[in-house]
């Protein structure tokens, strides 16, 4: 049996109601799964056979949960073990799994496994409009000559700035909190992801100028073993003044608007700039070399610093700012995670899971097999209702404006576009400019009604003020979660398609 000690080391007990405690001499197969959505579907599968604990309990944010104590002694018990992975779970509970199962338990991430029983994958799309560039952090490559394994981590390490004031680097959470990753008066700070992903990212600078940033990146293939030095490069920025000015640097790339990543590359060992080919720099290229690209901060990206004490380390007065764009701690890949919001890809996920409960029980084949049937028409049956009761809502009123990027499929299953995700920038206070985008995407629109996911609420005051403003339903949609109303899956969805008929017709 291995223990993560450095997962240990940081787990904090919560308030929530208590998961089932496996124990040794349990009858029943015991499931761990790392949410809600999946412990459903396992338990539709196994009845009565299984014990099923959800490591992500309902209400709480399956992109930021941190595992309890109690969570890993029912890792440790578990006799088969349920992910979703394609990054939808962060790093803490994707460890906590994977280093505490004992020996030769299946560890089966369902995303992945289920494109084997027809489920259809598409790419995660992120279509925030800014009037600057959105940068990020991204950990490049599989780093299978690494033997790299979801559980490794890639270390981007700030080991110096230079600039005529203060560089300032910080991701915003899920409810708003600031968290500093770097920060140019102190010696250095890390930001550590999984292979092959990249996280949003706020910047800040206190003063215009020329603004250089060295990082470092390594490549930690197991807790317990050392790093791998991958190598560092310099990004260079200019903040308010000319991009096309900057000494040493005529005819440089700039890189002033779309989607772009300070890039380690874990195959090749490079550092670079990769670009969205949507939206980068001015030569359209994925790859951009540090040494002849410049990341522009415009003049126009003055903002002035939040009221409170959450931001005061920003300074009191204004600071250019490259926002983060998507709230909340957002890593992940290039494939979208959400795949039970097309019921298809949940009846992949349930033959999955019930031939790995075959495998893992064979005496009990027979109930796994009957009760997927059973679901599996259930399943039928609601597909049939989402398509119909979507398909019920005049087309030109048809479209999905929300806070969170995760309806991709049901919007290409269901044929409900998604006109946006409004949510505010969390790196200022919205400006007059921010509220009169949304309201002329709700009034050129017509739209009738936004939604929100009801754990969401708390973090969407802009959405909900400007929807009131323009006499605007707000509405509840389920994404990621349950929560004391909702508590199945079958629920959730068919809650979802008659919260969008009801409230767009």
């Amino acid at each position: 049996m291995r223990v993560l000690l450095a997962v240990l080391s940081v787990l904090a007990l919560t308030g929530c109601a208590a998961p089932p405690a496996f124990t040794g001499d349990e009858g029943r197969v015991q499931v761990v799964t790392t949410t809600g959505i999946l412990a459903d579907l396992v338990r539709n599968v196994g009845g009565d056979r299984v014990l099923v604990d959800s490591l992500v309990p309902d209400d709480a944010d399956p992109h930021g949960y941190e595992p309890t104590l109690r969570d890993v002694r029912n890792t440790v018990y578990a006799d088969l073990a349920f992910s979703n992975y394609l990054l939808l779970e962060p790093a803490a509970v994707i460890k906590a799994l994977d280093a505490n199962l004992r020996d030769g338990i299946p560890n089966v991430s369902l995303a992945e496994g289920a494109t084997k029983y027809a489920a259809e994958i598409i790419p995660l799309v992120e279509n925030v409009s800014l009037d600057t560039i959105w940068l990020g952090l991204r950990a490049r490559g599989t780093g299978s000559a690494y033997g790299v394994t979801r559980s490794s981590d890639v270390r981007l390490t700030a080991v110096r700035a230079e600039g005529p004031g203060r560089l300032l680097a910080y991701l915003t959470g899920s409810f708003g909190k600031p968290e500093m990753v770097f920060d140019s008066s102190e010696k250095q700070g890390t930001v550590v992801l999984p292979a092959d992903a990249h996280t949003h990212m706020s910047w800040a600078f206190t003063e215009p100028g020329v603004y250089r940033l060295t990082l470092r990146a390594d490549l930690a293939i197991e807790a317990d073993a050392g790093a791998v030095p991958l190598g560092e490069n310099t990004f260079t920025f200019a903040v308010g003044v000319d991009p096309h000015g900057v000494p040493g640097m005529a005819g440089a790339d700039v890189l002033g608007q779309g989607h772009a990543d300070l890039t380690a590359d874990i195959d090749t060992g490079e550092l670079y700039l990769y670009a969205d080919p949507h939206g980068g720099g001015e030569s359209g290229q994925h790859r951009h070399d540090p040494a002849r690209t410049v990341i522009e901060v415009p003049a126009k990206a003055l903002q002035e610093v939040p009221g409170g004490t959450a931001f005061r380390f920003l300074g009191r007065d204004r600071v250019y700012q490259l926002p983060q764009a998507v709230l909340g701690r957002h890593v992940h890949g290039e494939i979208d995670p959400h795949l039970w919001q097309d019921a298809g890809n949940a009846m992949a996920y349930t033959e999955l899971i019930r031939d790995t409960l075959i495998g893992v029980d064979p005496a009990g084949t027979g109930t796994y097999r009957e009760n997927a049937d059973r679901y599996l028409r259930e399943l039928t049956t609601l597909d049939a209702y989402l398509t119909g009761t979507i398909a019920s809502i005049p087309a030109s009123r048809r479209y999905l404006v929300t806070t969170h990027d995760a309806f991709g499929y049901l919007a290409k299953a269901y044929g409900i576009p998604v006109a946006g995700f409004v949510t505010p920038n969390p790196a200022a206070e919205p400006s007059l400019a921010d509220r009169r985008k949304l309201t002329e995407t709700l009034r050129t629109l017509e739209i009738r009604a936004v939604f929100l996911e009801p754990n969401l609420r708390a973090r969407s005051s802009t959405l909900v003020e400007v929807a009131r403003e323009q006499d605007v339903a707000v509405c509840d949609i389920y994404g990621d979660t349950f929560d004391g109303r909702i508590t199945t899956y079958l629920a959730m969805m068919r809650f979802n398609a008659d919260s969008l008929k009801r409230c767009l017709s």
